[in-house]
């Protein structure tokens, strides 16, 4: 599934990104989502703020697998500049962790001379603002549970001499990995007109009947879902559901956004949809995919410029 979901805000986004490296920037928290760690880390962001050490906030953990959360905490921490830790942000300790981290990570900084500058970044409602609700005590930002709530840039004071430059959310303008596309969709990235739910809610049940089918079973009192189709799945949680239409049909949509809004409450127990490994996996194919696209496109120039100075000869 292509997803192409970049407002307006975001381009602004990305140029105070730029600008806030050009003022000076010590270093970068990105705020992840635990249910998808690689799907939610924006390769753009990595690319803005290149040379820069990182905090890599595993988020929501409360609602994750907490075996897959270790295995992604463990991945992010073999990294060189990088620190990662697990956190609820409506959780006050866990958040307040952050700032000894960072600390950590610029130990040249702090003090009144030299303040420590720290951008916090994330996709969109991954939980920054709640987060920053609960470092600050009380309300310095909006939230809600929709993509895209904060709009500007601003500058927090966390600690006399710790700084906080807080961004609205972003996605990049091209998500190439497909699993990360239908990630996101499901956690709540991506706004909603931007994806098919029901399209959404396939690829879900896809992935949870491995890993997660005893916990899909007990929800909707299933059965054996090994013996169901994906479509079929998702049909028995609409009957189960009663998103019923005239003459018996399930309604497909009605199930979908049930099926969706369950998993993102943590309804359905708590899941991972990625290891680091699958991750790898799914990215290497992309980059496969991504050469053999640009590959082709060269190859278009190539002719159509040939046909060109083909027709530009004298006919004999």
């Amino acid at each position: 599934m292509a997803i192409h979901w970049f407002p307006g805000h975001m381009n602004s986004t990305r140029n105070a990104i730029n600008d806030r490296m050009k003022a000076g920037l010590d270093v970068v928290i990105e705020l992840l989502d635990a249910r998808l760690p690689g799907s939610s880390a924006n390769p753009l962001l990595a690319q803005l703020t290149a040379g820069k050490p990182n905090l890599k906030l595993l988020n929501k953990q409360d609602l994750a697998d907490p075996a897959r959360t270790a295995d992604w905490l463990a991945h992010y921490n073999a990294l060189p500049d990088t620190r990662a830790i697990g956190l609820d942000a409506s959780v006050a300790a866990p958040a307040r962790a952050l700032i000894k981290a960072c600390r950590d990570l610029a130990p040249l900084r702090g003090g009144m001379a030299k303040p420590l500058r720290v951008l916090i970044c994330g996709i969109p409602n991954v939980g920054k603002s709640t987060l920053i609700n609960t470092l600050t005590g009380r309300r310095a930002t909006k939230t809600g549970d929709e993509a895209g709530i904060t709009k500007i840039e601003q500058k927090i004071v966390l600690e006399s001499d710790f700084y906080l430059f807080d961004t609205p959310g972003m996605l990049w303008p091209r998500i190439s990995i497909e699993p990360s596309g239908y990630n996101l969709a499901a956690s709540g990235a991506i706004g909603r007109n931007a994806f098919d739910e029901e399209e959404v809610a396939i690829e879900l049940l896809h992935y949870l009947r491995g890993p997660y089918a005893a916990q899909v079973e007990a929800r909707y009192k299933l059965g054996d879902v090994s013996v169901l189709s994906d479509m079929e799945m998702l049909a028995a949680i609409g009957r189960k559901r009663a998103a019923m239409m005239s003459g018996g049909r399930v309604n497909m949509q009605k199930a979908a956004e049930v099926l969706v809004y369950e998993f993102r409450q943590g309804v359905l127990g708590r899941i991972t949809l990625e290891t680091p490994a699958e991750f790898a996996g799914w990215a290497a194919t992309a980059e496969l995919a991504e050469a053999a696209r640009k590959d082709r496109k060269t190859r278009r120039k190539v002719s159509n410029r040939a046909e060109e100075l083909h027709g530009d000869e004298p006919n004999d």
